[in-house]
């Protein structure tokens, strides 16, 4: 099986790695500039279980020739645009294309070019780019798969044994629109939470704004409920359990690029949130709220 990942970041260098460790077939699609810097210096991948370098495979979009039989989407939603045109010529009669981001948006925007070839995905891992090298900071890492509906193509055992390696669990969903609102709910109330407040999940909750979080937990989950995908107890729960712990030092990845000034995917998450919100008749008055505060806060910037 030919496998192309695009994007050498965080999510595409980890999983990557894992793949390429065990003898997968495996071509990045990156920029000109990791190219170059995978070509001369190769993936390191520094993660729980030890430091590894492997000889990559990479390529731009002008250099690309396909097809593949599985192409994993592993960019930010400010690539996206791009992919799309992109991995063109990767996609063929046989290929699944399979995105890691988070939200929906990109669920639309893929499905109308490419159709019944692109399935459901969501990948759990905590990961970082440092000075070119991919770091999993903690040893979670999963890969949930699963087809959007009955007009998906079906995940065929080859692609499911070619993903399935040590280093991850592979999980094949049943209902992963489902499991991609949940954790799209999860995200939302975590990036509300850190960025109105503007501070850690320890310090917000020392502040005495509990009440608050659990109120914005419970915002997002009504929006998901109202699309039919309601958030599961259990679910539920690990939301409240992350976002209410007193100490914590937790933040939002979306906090985070906001403060340090980063692209960020305010629109991509919490936006297109808000306006399926407004579309099912589901008032979000603290996700409103925040969007006017980070929106503002990227016009005076």
């Amino acid at each position: 099986m030919r496998i192309l990942i695009v994007g050498a970041g965080a999510t595409g260098g980890a999983f990557g790695a894992r793949l390429q460790e065990c003898g997968r077939d495996v071509t990045y699609l990156v920029r000109p500039e990791r190219a170059a810097h995978l070509r001369a210096h190769g993936l390191t991948f520094v993660a729980p279980d030890g430091t590894r370098t492997f000889p990559v495979r990479a390529v731009t979009a002008a250099e690309l020739a396909g097809p593949f039989d599985v192409v994993i989407v592993a960019v930010k939603s400010g690539g996206l645009p791009a992919v799309l045109d992109d991995i063109a010529p990767a996609v063929g009669e046989g290929t699944v294309v399979i995105p890691f981001l988070n939200g929906l948006a990109h669920v639309d925007q893929l499905r109308e070019r490419y159709g019944d070839r692109v399935l459901g995905g969501l990948v759990r891992i905590v990961a970082t780019l440092r000075d070119g090298q991919v770091v999993q900071l903690h040893p979670l890492a999963t890969m949930t798969v699963g087809a959007l509906d009955a007009s998906s193509v079906p995940l065929l055992a080859p692609v499911l044994d070619a993903l399935d390696v040590p280093g991850f669990e592979l999980i094949v969903s049943d209902d992963v629109l489902g499991a991609l609102w949940e954790k799209w709910a999860f995200i939302v109330a975590a990036g509300v939470v850190t960025c109105l407040f503007r501070n850690t999940v320890g310090n917000i909750v020392a502040a005495g704004g509990e009440p608050q979080v659990r109120a914005a937990i419970e915002e997002t989950e009504r929006v998901a409920a109202a699309a039919g995908h309601p958030v599961g107890r259990t679910a539920h729960e690990q939301s409240v359990g992350l976002l209410t712990q007193p100490g914590s030092a937790f933040t939002s990845s979306l906090y985070r690029d906001v403060v340090a000034g980063n692209p960020n995917e305010t629109e991509h998450l919490l936006g297109d949130y808000a306006a399926r919100a407004r579309a099912l008749a589901v008032p979000v008055p603290t996700l409103d709220l925040t969007l006017v505060q980070l929106r503002a806060g990227a016009l005076g910037s």
